[in-house]
């Protein structure tokens, strides 16, 4: 079906980000969520191809078929930074309004999961000092070919990322397991499906850091190790 003639709820739920682009535009997905999206774009006198290029840019995926292990540190560092870095700056600030409506609106249901907005602003405000700690000091410590000095911050990266393994185990607490229940809007539902694909998103931004990246430049500084993927909690897959 052409995405013109799906719902506004259905691409909400289905395309994690496609919130952000309704709300820019001021297209109803929420109590109007029911009409098509050539429906909605038509009330709102939207240009058709401005919506349809943003929704198609965030259903793209990252290539799943690349074998990194046989890229350079400066690519990979390319990719982590386009294909990570930058989604999550566009993912959690979408993610924090939408926990928040959700809360505003559904607070007094037991399904509803109070505190999840705080977790989520905490969660982007220690990722993006991560990201920057990374973009700051050690990217360009590896792109300079410094890799013996890149050890200690490399160790430090590893325990932001079992901090963050920490802090997605709480997020799937509060949501059990990002599982919308049965009678959720489609605001609550649009917040879950993005809160999926932020978290295997930041799993596999962490699988390629410390199972890649990391143990590329702990074998061009000579084979010195700063935990490997022993110490991560994220998911059983980074081993």
């Amino acid at each position: 079906m052409e995405m013109l003639d799906q719902t506004v709820a259905d691409i909400a739920c289905g395309i994690p980000g496609a919130t952000r682009v309704f709300n820019q535009h001021k297209l109803d997905f929420c109590c109007g969520g029911g009409h098509s999206l050539r429906e909605a774009i038509a009330k709102r006198g939207v240009a058709p191809e401005v919506v349809l290029a943003e929704l198609k840019r965030l259903s793209a995926q990252p290539e799943a078929d690349t074998d990194w292990r046989l890229a350079s540190p400066a690519m990979l560092i390319d990719h982590i930074q386009s294909g990570y870095h930058s989604r999550h700056r566009e993912q959690l600030p979408e993610l924090v309004r939408l926990a928040r409506r959700v809360e505003a609106v559904h607070g007094d249901k037991p399904a509803c999961p109070l505190g999840l907005a705080d977790h989520v602003a905490f969660l982007e405000q220690d990722i993006e000092a991560h990201m920057m700690k990374e973009e700051q000091i050690l990217f360009p410590m590896i792109l300079r070919g410094m890799y013996a000095q890149s050890i200690s911050p490399i160790a430090r990266m590893r325990q932001d990322h079992n901090q963050h393994g920490e802090l997605l185990e709480k997020l799937d607490q509060l949501t059990h397991d990002i599982t919308p229940p049965p009678d959720a809007c489609n605001t609550w539902r649009a917040l879950y499906a993005g809160l999926a694909r932020f978290r295997e998103d930041l799993m596999q931004h962490i699988h390629l850091e410390n199972n890649v990246l990391f143990p590329m430049v702990e074998k061009n500084a000579g084979g010195v190790s700063t935990g490997g993927d022993a110490g991560c909690s994220v998911c059983s897959a980074c081993s």
